[in-house]
């Protein structure tokens, strides 16, 4: 961790608070963001090269909205074959780089009949059916073990993204995410378990990023771009490539969503 916590220290002297994880279709905000610096996963010793469309895997310093944030453009992915370790190395080293709050974002599939493709969900809270635990093995040595997770998504980021949405004109869900290990989709009957279980949209990743962040003390908040209706609930079969042309259309709200976001941020930070 040392080492790569020193070459992002080496690349620039900004030095954010906000930092940014960028799941799929979330990558185009890089666009709208003054870019200081950047450096490939693949020369931060631990981080892990995505293998998945959508995922570019670089680390950018930067202002979005006149605001400092640090962006993780990509992640990978516990289906990939990386153990949790892997997977939410990069947390840590944030935390260690001098983020107090993260922003991760994912598409997701849409189990709430009230929910459309396109669609925009906060998180509220989650459901882990991964079949695993990140913090499962030894004691990170002063950290706590038994982390409490009663409000992993913090309220007052949460109520910055509303107002973000609505300076954006972007309706804003709101909802619990279920994540599951994939890479297959979930079936209809899955689905209508998961849905009578409350969640509200199901996808592949960001819980285990989530549980980390909060063992090293971070604020989390989670949001979803709802790509695609769950399995069984439209009729079509499910593919990556429809994932990935919804986040194509609506990567202007994405854009505008993230963007007032940071504008929300660093004025009431």
């Amino acid at each position: 961790m040392k080492v790569a916590l020193a070459e992002i220290k080496k690349i620039n002297r900004l030095r954010p608070t906000l930092a940014f994880v960028l799941g799929s279709g979330f990558s185009h905000i890089l666009g709208e963001m003054d870019v200081a610096a950047e450096i490939s996963y693949a020369k931060l010793p631990g981080f892990p090269q995505p293998g998945v469309a959508g995922h570019e895997g670089r680390l950018c310093l930067g202002r979005l909205s006149g605001t400092p944030v640090l962006v993780l453009s990509g992640r990978a992915h516990y289906y990939e074959g990386h153990d949790l370790d892997r997977v939410t190395f990069a947390v840590r080293v944030l935390a260690a780089a001098g983020i107090r709050d993260l922003l991760l974002t994912n598409a997701a599939g849409g189990l709430n009949q009230k929910f459309a493709a396109g669609d925009f969900m906060a998180l509220t809270d989650h459901l882990n059916f991964m079949g695993a635990n990140p913090l499962r093995g030894p004691e990170v040595p002063g950290l706590k073990r038994f982390v409490d997770l009663t409000d992993t998504y913090d309220a007052r980021l949460r109520r910055q993204m509303r107002r973000a949405a609505r300076v954006s004109g972007v309706r804003l869900r709101t909802g619990v995410y279920l994540a599951v290990s994939g890479p297959s989709y979930e079936t209809p009957a899955e689905i209508r378990a998961f849905a009578r279980l409350g969640a509200d949209a199901v996808g592949m990743s960001t819980v285990p990023e989530a549980i980390v962040a909060r063992q090293c003390g971070l604020n989390v908040a989670g949001l979803s771009c709802i790509t695609n209706l769950a399995a069984g609930r439209s009729g079509k079969n499910l593919s990556h490539q429809e994932v990935l042309e919804t986040a194509e259309r609506v990567k202007p709200q994405a854009a505008a969503l993230l963007k007032n976001f940071a504008k929300c941020y660093g004025e009431n930070k």
